[in-house]
């Protein structure tokens, strides 16, 4: 006997909503996660954005604004790309987020066109690496399950400290995990090709389990009906296909269907009231609809719903949402790139929009949790209670919390005054259920937030460093944001870009003006492109710099930005001088060339301060000072006993650090000695390392690798060099150096690797915590590099800190770098200080060299029509509710009645006062009619 209600929706018709009931001003992107890209509520949508790398949730409604069009908002929620997120099914605005920055975070939303919480009700710490899935529990309230890259953990979110329980790690990738309707089992399927289904009050071992995948490639698993799963992924021969297995033995499938061949994911959606299933595979234009059955063909199609946009992520609205007087049995959101496409399916009936169908809407699952975690934990099987979807039948909704008295209030809010005046839900929280006779009680005098089931905010009246201590750090720059700017600034279609540099090299350099990036053409050829003339370059060959000698390494003059000065591997430095207005013509002819090094260079470095001035390091473990003007070297540096991995010079001029392969940090001051000056301890890893001055010169960052290969940033003081690191803290494990880029106006330091997808953004402050970890930027493709510009590149306005190019296999595409601010007409003093002019020279070369110092001079970037946000004026204040203590505090029977009297009297008004009527004009008797 066939277990689903099929017939009465094999007609059920899909219907896309019109284009201007679609949410637009979306910026999708793709990412490469195991989770959900897209999640909706009765009430909210959320969505990944490409925004701040993937840290930041594009937020929506489910249904149109006051004004008919929906408001899209962001909220920065980690510091990595979020990896999964879930709406409870208890709390329309509760929402679960987990991320590869090992956290899971839950926020209580606002409705989109209000402000959104700056930061989470709670946040777990699980230490077990990147995280992929979160679930909320179907039947019990504050109960999670988490995904590890090979384990999932269950969690009370009131016991934070630990996991309920850790459950078997799997043998590869976890790739999906599905709660049973009833809340008893959870399946999980794995690239290891393995099914597994855990009982995990029982045990952390499945209780099934077997290797039936045919494939190990973006495998999807969701509980059917009873004792049902059904699986997507591919088979042997990499067609798509769809399994349905019996939970109680996986060794081999019920049934299965192949659904023809293409690369992307299947996306499944079950609907367990009607039995019907949506599939939409990731990048395709086709979302299908199936009815169910537990009978051969377990699959029937119902309907083909072609789009127009490629689908990145698919959403199902809860039942409570749909219009059921239009026969709605199910809607469907599609994430597309740009715009998010709402998308219906309607059971044809005559009398819709008039009548309510019983027969195709059961009573579906309610909203109100049948148990808290730890009865859950402690055996209960509790369900949630149906609901009938009858509009007659709906529950009346709640008692807006703002015309509660202020004590009452205070009392049943789960979230802050801020939340209640930003417009936030103040309901009770799911994840303490009042209803439960395992919650614990509190009195009023223990905390403010009842029901939040939350550790409680600290009080007013604690002091500022002690909410500092309990918040951690915070930075200004916290959610900057990277973004790729409109392709009408990109240069496209360079062809034979170098991708070997050496590991010493950035792998191309910026100016102002212009862009250099080695070929990988015999005879070291360099392409120069002009920054004013992006656009796709012609297919013909452009002219080009031949160096003669494959490039090592490479460098704009920072007073000159027409000269270039190119590393060679056959131990020559050689010095170009470009034509006004760019490369016209191929050059042969270098302007000058220096020679003394006796091996391969590494790099070369210009003086900050002085022109002319030049410095180089080689094989041949000596740094070199060379003077333009004369072409001769005029100090040689030495005491490396190895490979020299990066230089920087101090921001003053004085000073030159390097960091080398035989694990040494050390500083020279040339003018003084061919000695270092100071020495230390270095990164323990040998595969590379950059250096730069930070915090004003007072310390170096070394990026580098520790002894376990994993990518390491270390902060030294340039006083006490031979002490070791102050700090160090930990990035990643790749195989590239990350290349720090370090503003010393804002303290941030931006770094990435080559190769790398992911580009890190820390500010640096002198004093513990020292490294605050900001949102980082992914880029959707490798990079090759990434290269900055001068600060007055930055678009101020759109509070832009720092302007770069990123160099992939064929183009560069220019990347900003915001702060979010809300007053963008002012312009915002507090993060751009006058910054340094750092592309005129402060002194000659010579000048330098005979001991003499020089110092940029400082400009501010503040355009002449804004206004400093320091004196803008200042907006009325907004009236707060008094703190819960002033109305909880005892009053005597007189206070009471003295102030029942008074309220009585504000409330009539003066009774002197004449009446209304008393002013009213009559008519003459003769104007009444008879």
């Amino acid at each position: 006997m066939n277990r689903f209600k099929t017939s009465k929706f094999k007609n059920t018709t899909p219907k896309i909503a019109k284009k201007d009931a679609w949410i637009n001003h979306v910026r999708a992107g793709s990412f490469s996660c195991q989770g959900n890209h897209i999640k909706a509520s009765t009430k909210l949508v959320a969505f990944n954005t490409e925004q701040a790398g993937g840290g930041m949730l594009g937020l929506s409604s489910v249904k149109p604004g006051s004004n008919g069009q929906w408001t899209v908002t962001h909220i920065s929620c980690h510091s990595d790309l979020v990896t999964d997120m879930d709406f409870s099914p208890f709390d329309e605005s509760l929402l679960a987020t987990c991320s590869a920055d090992e956290t899971v975070k839950l926020w209580r939303l606002c409705d989109p066109e209000q402000e959104q919480p700056s930061d989470p009700e709670l946040t777990l710490c699980p230490g077990q690496g990147r995280l992929e899935l979160v679930h909320f529990h179907p039947t019990s309230s504050g109960l999670l399950a988490v995904g590890t890259t090979k384990s999932p953990l269950i969690w009370d979110t009131s016991r934070q400290d630990a996991p309920l329980a850790v459950l078997e790690q799997h043998g590869d990738l976890l790739q999906s995990l599905s709660w049973k309707q009833d809340g008893s089992l959870l399946a999980s399927s794995c690239k290891d090709k393995m099914l597994r289904v855990f009982d995990p009050r029982a045990q952390v071992t499945p209780v099934q389990s077997a290797k039936s995948l045919q494939s190990n490639k973006d495998s999807r698993i969701l509980w059917a009906k009873d004792d049902l799963l059904l699986t997507t992924g591919f088979d042997m021969m990499r067609s798509r296909e769809v399994r349905l297995w019996d939970s109680r033995k996986l060794s081999s499938s019920v049934s299965s269907a192949s659904l023809g061949t293409s690369s992307g994911m299947l996306i499944p959606l079950f609907d367990e009231d009607t039995g019907l299933l949506l599939l939409a595979g990731m990048g395709d234009t086709v979302i299908d609809c199936f009815e169910v059955s537990s009978s051969d063909p377990f699959l029937s199609q119902v309907s083909h719903c072609l789009t127009d946009i490629s689908t990145r992520g698919v959403a199902m609205v809860p039942k409570l949402a749909l219009d059921v007087m239009s026969c709605e049995v199910m809607r469907l959101l599609q994430l597309t790139d740009s715009c998010i496409v709402p998308v219906s399916y309607q059971v044809p009936r005559k009398h819709s929009g008039q009548e309510f169908h019983e027969d195709i809407y059961p009573d579906t699952v309610g909203t109100t949790p049948a148990m808290s975690a730890e009865e859950w934990w402690q055996g209960g099987n509790k369900q949630v209670e149906n609901v009938s979807l009858h509009p007659d039948k709906q529950p009346k909704p709640k008692a807006s919390p703002g015309k509660q008295t202020p004590v009452k209030k205070e009392l049943a809010s789960g979230g802050s005054k801020e939340d209640q005046a930003r417009g936030c839900s103040t309901s009770s929280s799911p994840l303490s259920t009042p209803s439960s006779s395992a919650a614990p009680s509190r009195s009023p005098s223990s905390t403010s937030g009842l029901s939040s089931g939350f550790i409680p905010s600290p009080s007013p009246s604690q002091s500022t460093k002690t909410i500092q201590s309990l918040l951690g750090p915070t930075s200004k720059f916290r959610h900057i944001q990277g973004t790729v700017m409109h392709k009408d600034t990109h240069i496209t279609n360079i062809r034979g870009i170098n991708l070997t540099t050496p590991g010493e090299c950035d792998g191309f350099c910026v100016n102002r003006q212009r862009v250099a990036v080695p070929l990988a053409i015999s005879g070291g050829q360099i392409a120069i492109f002009e920054r004013s003339q992006p656009g796709r370059l012609p297919d013909t060959a452009l002219p080009t710099i031949q160096n003669s000698a494959n490039v090592a390494d490479f460098s704009w003059d920072p007073f000159d930005a027409h000269r270039l000065a190119v590393a060679g591997e056959d131990a020559k430095i050689r010095v170009w001088q470009l034509p006004e207005g760019g490369l016209k013509e191929t050059l042969t002819e270098p302007e000058l060339i220096l020679q003394g090094h006796t091996e391969k260079i590494y790099s070369v470095k210009f003086h900050p301060l002085a022109s002319g001035l030049l410095v180089s390091s080689s094989y041949d473990l000596t740094v070199r000072l060379w003077d333009l003007r004369s072409g001769e070297q005029v100090k040689v540096l030495t005491g490396h006993q190895d490979q020299v991995f990066g230089m920087a010079w101090s921001p003053d001029g004085k000073l030159l650090a390097t960091v080398c392969k035989d694990g040494k940090v050390r500083i020279y001051d040339p003018r003084k000695s061919t000695a270092p000056e100071k020495e230390g301890p270095g990164p323990e890893g040998h595969r590379g390392a950059r250096v730069v001055w930070v915090c004003g010169g007072k310390c170096l960052l070394v990026s580098g690798f520790d002894s376990r290969s994993e990518r390491v940033l270390y902060l030294y003081s340039a006083d006490s060099l031979s002490s070791g690191a102050i700090t160090s803290t930990p990035v990643n494990v790749s195989p590239s150096t990350l290349i720090p880029f370090y503003d010393p106006d804002t303290g941030v330091v931006i770094l990435t690797g080559k190769g790398d997808t992911r580009v890190h953004i820390y500010e640096i402050v002198p004093e513990d915590p020292y490294f605050i970890e900001c949102s980082s930027f992914n880029s959707p493709e490798p990079h090759k590099g990434l290269a900055f510009l001068p600060k007055t590149e930055c678009n101020v306005r759109d509070v832009e800190i720092a302007v770069g190019l990123m160099l992939t296999k064929t183009t560069i595409e220019p990347v900003g770098f915001r702060v979010p601010r809300v007053k963008k007409e002012f312009f915002q003093d507090d993060v751009y200080s006058d910054t340094e002019v750092w592309w005129e020279p402060a002194l000659t070369g010579s000048a330098w060299l005979s001991g003499s110092n020089g110092q940029h001079k400082n400009i501010s970037l503040k355009p002449k029509d804004m206004t400093p946000v320091s004196e803008a004026p200042k907006e009325a204040p907004v009236r707060k509710y008094l703190p819960s203590s002033v109305y909880l505090e005892e009053k005597t029977d007189e206070q009471k009645k003295e102030e029942l009297l008074s309220a009585m009297v504000a409330k009539l008004g003066n009774m002197d006062d004449p009446l209304p009527q008393d002013s009213f004009e009559g008519v003459d008797e003769d104007e009444w009619d008879d």
